[in-house]
């Protein structure tokens, strides 16, 4: 009898701890982004080797990972991201051509450091120079192309300062366009503004033209130039971008990669080599792109929303329209992903083109992971008498 009243209390017990954990597991179910993001955390002790590093989704500009992001700090030659952006915008205002010819001065031939030999007066094309900085990281090209940009390098540089500021670099104070920083006072940025200039720069998609060439040559192949960057040869999907090195800054980069049509901007400052650089860059890549993608919902129109009925307009019925959405999610929470479109049955005039008429929100076990305005695609004015007795008149005709 007390061997029976054992066996009913041990099940009991059993049974009393196998429902204790049902709430645990539950709760981390409905909460499962959150969990992640605690991992993410965590992992943020990912014990990378460096000062300060930063992963963020290109397409969003979402930071997935941070470690000391916004410490000012020495970049080397990452700086040139500014100066290429700034070049490539020139020739999308039409004030460059790639074909131009850029004389070097005699201060641009004095610069040390990583070159291609430029010799005052010699002359070679904007796209021989803009290849040279990226692949090659040439000193004296980039500032033989800032002063063809500007008139000078101290005038470039005043504006690489002012376009920081436009992009939200809070960290940020250039000094020259190269990153030589020998002499340099105040010549710093920060993982984070490294990652803002990145994400504006490949926006020119020229520029990953060439960041992900490894080798390639100048001077009607008389000068040869081999990537600074060895993750473009060796780290699946890389395809750019800059790298950067000097006594005071440690070893820099700014690597961007795809995969699965995923672009992510990886930043690390002051690593201690080349190698421990990237060895941190791919240990960090490695992590968002095994634990993040994208969750892409395509615009639709009224051939799949239907028309819009509008009271008391010209048009008594308007086209309507919502843009594509994206945003970054857990690979684990892509699936689960739920819209909901939240459109009124009619609207009253006047309505015009683009303005909001409803909204499409996206959610993500409850929670809000955005929303987009459904849209008019047409304008409707409110109706006037003599357009109330037309439309009568016509009916009538027609009877």
């Amino acid at each position: 009898m007390l061997q029976k009243i054992k066996k009913v209390l041990c099940i009991c017990l059993s049974v009393g701890i196998v429902l204790s954990t049902i709430p645990y597991f539950s709760a981390n179910a409905k909460n499962n982004t959150m969990v992640i993001s605690e991992n993410a955390v965590a992992i943020s002790e990912l014990d990378l080797s460096c000062k300060s590093a930063v992963l963020m989704e290109a397409s969003t500009g979402q930071i997935l990972y941070e470690q000391n992001s916004s410490e000012a700090m020495p970049p080397a030659s990452v700086t040139k991201i500014m100066t290429l952006l700034l070049v490539m915008e020139a020739i999308e205002a039409g004030k460059l051509n790639m074909e131009d010819m850029i004389t070097a001065s005699a201060h641009a031939a004095s610069m040390g450091g990583s070159q291609i030999y430029l010799k005052e007066g010699e002359q070679m094309t904007a796209r021989d120079m803009i290849k040279s900085v990226v692949i090659s990281s040439a000193n004296d090209a980039a500032v033989a192309l800032a002063e063809h940009v500007a008139g000078s390098e101290g005038a470039f540089v005043d504006t690489m300062n002012r376009r920081a500021a436009e992009l939200g670099m809070e960290n940020t104070h250039f000094e020259n366009t190269n990153g030589l920083d020998d002499t340099a006072q105040n010549h710093v940025t920060s993982a984070r503004d490294i990652a803002i200039m990145s994400r504006a720069l490949i926006e020119h998609k020229e520029i990953l033209e060439y960041s992900s060439i490894w080798m390639d040559t100048i001077r009607n192949g008389a000068f040869g130039l081999t990537n600074t960057n060895r993750l473009v040869r060796f780290y699946r999907g890389c395809n750019g971008l800059k790298t950067g090195s000097t006594q005071k800054a440690g070893f820099c980069v700014s690597v961007t990669a795809e995969r699965e049509g995923m672009t992510l901007i990886c930043v690390i400052m002051g690593a201690e080599s080349r190698d421990i650089r990237n060895a941190a860059a791919t240990k960090l890549l490695d992590w968002g792109f095994a634990n993040y993608g994208l969750y892409t919902c395509e615009g639709e129109s009224s051939q799949t929303l239907g028309l819009l009925k509008v009271k008391g307009g010209k048009l008594m019925n308007v086209n309507i329209r919502y843009p594509s959405f994206t945003c970054v999610l857990s690979k684990g929470d892509i699936r689960l992903v739920e819209r909901k479109i939240e459109i009124p049955q009619s609207i009253s005039a006047p309505i015009r083109q683009g303005e909001a008429v409803g909204e499409v929100v996206f959610t993500c076990q409850g929670r809000e992971i955005g929303r987009v305005s459904v849209s008019s695609a047409e304008t409707s004015e409110k109706i006037g008498f003599w357009d109330v007795f037309q439309r009568i008149w016509t009916k009538f005709l027609l009877i």
